[in-house]
């Protein structure tokens, strides 16, 4: 039976014995990431405010917690992008959600944004969290990936497959 440990606004931890062996838990929010294309083809990234990370800021897709009772994750998808890029979204496309489970738990859901137009959102986390909104090709991600420029690891999971759908791994 699990016994939880801790609890705190974003991570949950419990324990569970089994065959004599303590196996920790840890569950995070179920999340959104997406990915706005411009209509030259750019990918949108941040650079965003982050003071208790090192370094204190990082480039990372547009992102958020679930919020179920927000909408659906196309809801939060885009009201992300609302938010942090004050642009919406005439088409969304779920290409992926990664489900994780064992020691780490929780579910990202990956949105593919196209043609984007003006609309923007109180940002919650407040205005001047995100630094720089950015554009890049499919080829620049990646160079800023190998570069290690770009290490949030649940986004780069997703670039691969986005860089992968769009048909534009370097040959």
């Amino acid at each position: 039976m699990e016994t939880e440990t801790y609890s705190g606004k974003i991570i949950r931890v419990t324990e569970e014995k089994i065959d004599e062996i303590t196996w920790e838990r840890a569950y995070l929010p179920n999340g959104v990431i997406v990915f706005p294309i411009t209509k030259e083809g750019k990918i949108i990234l941040i650079r965003e405010k982050r003071p208790h990370e090192s370094p204190p800021s990082r480039i990372k897709p547009v992102s958020g917690i679930l919020e179920k009772s927000l909408g659906s994750p196309e809801e939060n998808a885009l009201r992300e992008m609302q938010e942090e890029i004050g642009l919406s979204a005439r088409k969304i496309e779920l290409f992926w959600t990664l489900k994780s489970s064992g020691t780490v738990n929780n579910e990202q859901h990956f949105f593919l944004a196209q043609d984007l137009y003006p609309s923007k959102l109180q940002n919650p986390d407040g205005e001047d969290s995100i630094q720089e909104i950015l554009e890049f090709t499919p080829e620049e991600i990646l160079k800023l990936l190998l570069e290690d420029k770009l290490r949030w690891s649940m986004s780069t999971l997703g670039i691969f497959r986005l860089v992968h759908k769009l048909g534009k791994f370097p040959k």
